[in-house]
């Protein structure tokens, strides 16, 4: 006997409950099928968590340096412990916030791992649910009209780089991590990496950076990516890109060490921990993908606009489908999806209006084209920069460093990428997200008027800059 579902979820992350509320909100009968905690990777393994940890980190630092305020303290003390009992104190609180909205909508939530069934007694179609239970509990059968794939995805590694969580980890066992190493090198400069290693600095730990890329942050403008390194560096950061790391020399004794190829010399790095942050692979294995005619492409789910798959009654999204692999991007694809199944009308999403932000110290964030990108697209660009150490705001916060950039088509004044370093740009972004749904242009924004003294400032004076007539630079 097979219970009936409008749409059986598999995967509880923040795409799966996202999507399951949407759901409910159009009277749909709804369930999530989440082999571990609602809330997924981001709530338990990677956003909240990271971003707790982080803050503990800034407020570190922020102390270190309270004399510059003409606040006298005594030399703080980092408790570690206390640092990891508050982010985990975070992390439950949500998660009953999450357990409290699948009451709320009615939703029925599987604690099983859920796999997709071919054609059987069931259903003339693939897509019958089998919820299966580690303690031996009989399998449940769900059967739903629609099916969502947003079971997200796990750290990648490099060949012959497996995690043992004691030398060699990722991101899931550095958020473990009972006491912090003295040294560390980081494998990947990307978003990850780089949050990683401003956090770490910031708590004491000597950190090593390997980058395969000749730029660390590949994905992002390079003027951002250059500021990023030369921040981290007058840390006490060590950066080193176009290094190919080599992982038959890794060798692990009470340490690890191991070599990377940097342009024609080789060196060995030597460290507590290494920590392995390239990438993340989607979690697509064993959940019954064979039983279907869903396309994969580069171990990807392979959707429409809508997010369906080539099974018309099982959608898609999140890290699965590739793309910008980011919290809020899997909650609008879902929310997405499930308005389309409910042939409900939705704007598709503009990727190139989704803002992006990295966590470190400083602060990125950024929308749309890089400048690179848009002149690869064939855009004649025209740019405005300015910098935060010219906003009075900055000099009060103490944190000067970094600039808002604009980048615009000549020919039409459509904006094609803005791009942020420095304080609190992670939420100053957002602006420039709603300037691009709003087809804005730089000379607008440089008419909106922002408040004096605020670090918002700063990017009325970089529009004004486009065409030359910022104020204070």
């Amino acid at each position: 006997m097979a219970t009936e579902y409008d749409l059986v979820i598999l995967g509880g992350g923040t795409g799966g409950y996202v999507a399951a509320i949407r759901a409910s909100q159009l009277n749909m009968k709804v369930a999530i099928v989440e082999k571990s905690e609602l809330g997924g990777t981001c709530l338990h393994r990677g956003c909240i968590p990271s971003k707790a940890l982080l803050r503990s980190a800034e407020v570190y630092q922020q102390t270190k340096k309270a004399d510059a305020f003409g606040v006298e303290v005594n030399e703080p003390a980092l408790n570690f412990t206390k640092v990891q009992h508050r982010k985990n104190a975070i992390i439950e609180q949500l998660h009953k916030g999450v357990q409290g909205l699948m009451t709320k909508g009615k939703i029925d939530v599987y604690q099983g791992f859920g796999r997709i069934l071919g054609p059987s007694i069931f259903s003339p179609m693939p897509g019958t649910i089998s919820v299966e239970y580690e303690n031996g509990n009989e399998n449940d059968m769900l059967l739903p009209k629609n099916v969502l794939i947003a079971t997200g995805s796990r750290p990648n590694t490099l060949p012959g780089l497996d995690f043992d969580g004691e030398y060699i980890i990722s991101s899931n066992e550095a958020l473990e991590m009972e006491e912090l190493p003295s040294s560390i090198v980081i494998v990947g400069g990307g978003v990850i990496g780089i949050e990683w290693a401003s956090m770490l600095n910031d708590f004491g730990v000597d950190v090593t950076v390997l980058e395969f890329q000749q730029q660390i942050l590949p994905a992002e403008d390079k003027d951002v990516a250059k500021e990023m390194e030369k921040q981290l560096k007058k840390r006490g950061i060590k950066i080193i890109t176009g290094a190919n790391v080599k992982a038959d020399t890794l060798e692990k004794n009470s340490r690890v060490s191991i070599e990377a190829a940097i342009g024609e010399r080789t060196e060995r790095f030597e460290a507590d921990k290494l920590l392995v942050s390239v990438g993340r692979k989607a979690n697509i294995e064993n959940i019954g993908i064979e039983n279907t005619d869903i396309q994969i492409s580069n171990h990807t789910i392979e959707t429409n606009e809508f997010y369906q798959t080539k099974e018309s009654h099982i959608y898609a999204v999140g890290d699965v489908i590739g793309g910008m692999q980011l919290a809020h991007v899997a909650s609008h694809e879902g929310m997405v999806a499930v308005s389309h199944m409910a042939d409900e009308y939705i704007e598709k999403i503009d990727y190139q209006a989704i803002p992006s932000c990295i966590y470190a110290n400083p602060e990125a964030a950024s929308v749309g084209f890089t400048e690179q990108q848009a002149k690869e697209q064939g855009y004649e660009t025209v740019t405005g920069k300015f910098p935060f150490k010219a906003v009075g705001k900055a000099l009060v916060y103490g944190e000067t460093e970094g600039f808002v950039k604009i980048i615009t088509d000549k020919k039409t004044q459509d904006l094609l990428g803005i791009h942020m370093i420095g304080p609190h740009v992670t939420d100053m972004i957002s602006e420039a997200g709603l300037a691009k749904i709003l087809d804005a242009t730089a000379w607008e924004i440089g008419q909106t008027i922002h408040p004096h003294p605020s670090l918002s400032e700063v990017i009325g004076e970089a529009a004004l800059a486009v065409d030359g007539i910022q104020i204070h630079g």
